[in-house]
């Protein structure tokens, strides 16, 4: 995969938590608590960082979970611009000592007042504003931001010409098409419950991306829609294509973060202005490398970047099959 310059990205994180997690210990220690910043913005910049980003970090900070959030992604390398709040971030308590993740707490954040939104786009709009892109995530849960939030901050960046990404569903999501956002990031399992797909067969997911694309690019709607779908291969649809994303088989360690990695891989590449193509082999590679390993939103640029050679983007032809023609670098 050609590699340009260290490109810009800015992350909007409406939501950062803070993670704490069980698990079993070495030999001589029977357990260990991990504690992380977390939430879907910043995994998303964890891994934008860890494939070579220059990574700004916009979001809201407050109480003590936000204190120890703020330091804990400023010692990720990760430049913070924190919006102080009244409330507190959320925190969450996993076990994973039995292998599998059980929630033993969630403490959900605090909603933002309108005086802490105005700060939170003044912020987000002059960041992205000194970007090669800005990715766009959503907040948990949807009651945090309104979604109209999301439509203004897609729109105003569109008119001043910087590239957009989102990973968004709901309210938000439909605020983003509306506003011409370039590339849009939904799970299979999204696109259904939206009502855009009617199960999640590949042309009823066919069918519901190109229902969110303007078919010039040029006014309302998305220029290219990434469908993940868990294990299966992701679908890339634009205007003009619709093509399956099909990476190796690997084993699952933990399937958490895959989509958010997934949508930091399409942001780098895009601010590297490479096609949608290598975007999308970018992106699938960073997904399919973190579910194998414990650690969300993580991976080593040099092992993303030789396993996305390894990955072929192929049409789908009107009956949802894969034809096996490798669409190259278009």
């Amino acid at each position: 995969m050609p590699v340009s310059r260290s490109p810009r990205v800015c992350v909007i994180a409406p939501t950062p938590i803070l993670t704490l997690t069980i698990e079993s210990g070495s030999q001589d220690q029977d357990t260990e608590l991990h504690v992380h910043p977390g939430g879907q913005g910043l995994w998303v910049a964890r891994m934008a960082y860890s494939l070579g980003a220059d990574v700004v970090l916009c979001g809201p900070f407050g109480g003590e979970t936000g204190t120890v959030l703020a330091h804990l992604a400023e010692k990720e390398n990760l430049r913070v611009r924190a919006i102080g709040t009244a409330g507190s971030n959320g925190a969450y308590l996993h076990d994973r000592r039995g292998g599998e993740r059980q929630e033993l707490a969630f403490m959900p954040p605090s909603r933002l007042d309108r005086h802490e939104i105005d700060d939170l786009y003044g912020t987000a709009l002059v960041e992205a504003l000194d970007a090669d892109v800005c990715v766009i995530t959503g907040a948990f849960p949807a009651r945090v931001l309104p979604g109209s939030f999301f439509g203004r901050l897609v729109g105003d960046l569109r008119a001043a010409g910087i590239k957009t990404v989102a990973d968004l569903s709901g309210d938000a999501a439909r605020e983003a098409v509306n506003a011409g956002v370039d590339v849009l990031k939904m799970s299979h399992s999204e696109l259904v419950e939206a009502k855009l797909a009617e199960d999640d067969s590949v042309p009823a997911l066919r069918d519901g991306a190109r229902r969110l694309i303007h078919p010039r690019g040029d006014a309302q709607g998305v220029r290219a829609v990434m469908v993940s779908r868990a294990a299966d291969p992701a679908l890339l649809v634009t205007a003009a294509h619709v093509r399956e994303v099909v990476a190796p088989v690997v084993t699952t360690v933990d399937h958490r973060g895959a989509g958010d990695s997934m949508t930091a891989g399409i942001a780098v590449a895009v601010g590297r202005g490479l096609a949608m193509t290598e975007a999308a082999r970018l992106g699938a590679a960073a997904g399919a490398l973190n579910v194998t390993r414990r650690g969300l939103g993580t991976g080593h640029r040099e092992q993303i970047e030789r396993f996305a050679e390894q990955i072929s983007v192929n049409d789908v032809d009107e009956d949802g099959r894969d034809t096996g023609a490798d669409s190259g670098d278009q």
